[in-house]
């Protein structure tokens, strides 16, 4: 089993080939024919050209859902972006909040913030900064966020809890979340689970749905929501890299569920900066 470092260098290296892609033609395919993960993403992505603010340099189809369409993000607001990418769900914050807002994107991939900061400065916004680090800490100080969005980026962090703590960390009290991701219910088979590419591509990092939500409540979110749910079905042909035929048949006989949902909760306005028994 891989360990949480080496998960990390995992997903920094798939996502810095994806990053590249469009300028690098040595990256023209993250991981060769028939395994990228950029295939499963399609399969689970969002359309966003109907969203004000859409920037379709910076969309690079890696969602899972719209959580931005979904947050709430009022004039003025100050938004964080978990695992910014190229910057798309960072732009469409951007629209909402409006020129009197601030947006923060954060990423620990070295090629997707110079990505995202080049698109920054093609738009000419100058309220929308992106910041390399790790979202299990955050280069943010408390109580600084109105709304946190996500899309699709948990999956990929081995400590999901600590992402959960410092989300109720940077948000100020009274603040809340719109965050989408892939949740399971019942167990994938040992070939996807042990599956690099379907780790960077979002289905075999996921946990269970009743799990995830449970971390919310237990780090003290409240008016926990589900805003969205889909089903995800991936197809045959990409199963044939991890799973032989009778593999297959059992999987599809076993009813196990892979969905993307989006998940919208606050933080208490009459609470400390950080989450119960973290102080």
């Amino acid at each position: 089993m891989n360990t949480d470092e080496q998960l990390k260098e995992l997903v920094k290296q798939k996502y810095s080939e994806i990053a590249r892609q469009d300028k690098d033609t040595n990256a023209s395919s993250c991981c060769g024919s028939g395994c990228c993960s950029t295939e499963v993403y399609n399969i689970m992505t969002d359309v966003y050209v109907d969203l004000e603010g859409y920037n379709p340099d910076a969309d690079l189809a890696l969602g899972c859902g719209l959580p931005t369409q979904f947050a709430k993000i009022k004039k003025g607001d100050t938004v964080i972006d978990l695992g910014s990418g190229a910057g798309n769900d960072c732009f469409i914050a951007r629209h909402e909040t409006g020129e009197t807002g601030k947006v923060i994107g954060i990423d620990f991939t070295p090629a997707m913030i110079e990505k995202a900061r080049q698109n920054a400065d093609k738009l000419n916004y100058n309220n929308v900064e992106f910041r390399q680090g790790d979202i299990e800490k955050m280069p943010v100080t408390a109580n600084v966020a109105d709304v946190v969005v996500s899309n699709c980026v948990l999956n990929l962090v081995p400590n999901k809890d600590g992402v959960i703590k410092e989300i109720f960390r940077v948000l100020k009290p009274g603040g809340h979340f719109s965050i989408s991701d892939i949740v399971l219910q019942g167990e994938l088979p040992a070939g996807i689970q042990q599956a690099a590419e379907m780790y960077a591509g979002c289905v075999s990092g996921a946990i269970q749905k009743d799990e995830y939500l449970g971390m919310m409540t237990s780090n003290g979110f409240k008016n926990i929501i589900i805003q969205k749910e889909k089903t995800i079905i991936i197809p045959d042909d990409i199963l044939t890299n991890y799973l032989n035929s009778e593999e297959i048949v059992a999987f599809r006989k076993s009813n196990t569920g892979i969905y993307s949902i989006t998940v919208y909760a606050e933080k208490p306005a009459d609470t400390a900066c950080c989450p119960p028994g973290c102080c």
